[in-house]
């Protein structure tokens, strides 16, 4: 670059030195083990679980309803359980420092397994700020081939530990 040239080149981003967004995600089962996932507005392809940040002073459980209520409009839900350690992903390079206004490495998720206890009419996806324009009741076992690579590991994981009461869902 001259001296002349004012411009400068991006400053690289040190992974290392940025945080994990803490973070709840949602396994909604519904009363026959299949488990809820939504598409994220403007995909084709990005399917889902529920899942966004804890707040400052607020615990797994209390966000993942909230999450809930933003996200599809309903928290009608009754708590199973939450996972016994949080599951971590990094974004890929070409997403780190686009994304979250460059605060984040990648998310710590904490999960929450619930059963749906409303009707299919108390989802809705028009709200203040949809993030998802479609939704269906998927078997979970299909739940790693529709996320986005980098966070595959962590559905495999979370399907892993509540497979015990997907399975007394299904009964």
């Amino acid at each position: 670059m001259s001296k002349h040239d004012k411009t400068k080149a991006p400053k690289p981003i040190d992974r290392d030195s940025l945080p994990y967004r803490p973070c709840v995600g949602i396994m909604l089962l519904n009363d026959r083990g299949e488990v809820f996932v939504a598409r994220r507005t403007g995909s084709e392809a990005d399917w889902q679980m529920p899942q966004g940040g804890i707040d400052d002073g607020e615990d797994a459980r209390s966000a993942a309803f909230r999450e809930l209520e933003e996200e599809i409009g309903t928290a009608k839900a009754e708590f199973l359980a939450l996972s016994a350690t949080p599951h971590r992903y990094d974004l890929p390079d070409d997403l780190l420092g686009r994304v979250w206004k460059g605060r984040w490495r990648g998310q710590e998720q904490t999960w929450m397994a619930a059963r749906f206890t409303g009707t299919e009419a108390d989802i809705r996806l028009d709200t203040d700020h949809p993030e998802f324009d479609a939704w269906k009741w998927i078997d979970a076992e299909e739940l790693p081939g529709l996320i986005v690579a980098f966070k595959r590991h962590v559905y495999e994981a979370v399907l892993a530990e509540f497979r015990p009461l997907i399975a007394r869902l299904k009964g």
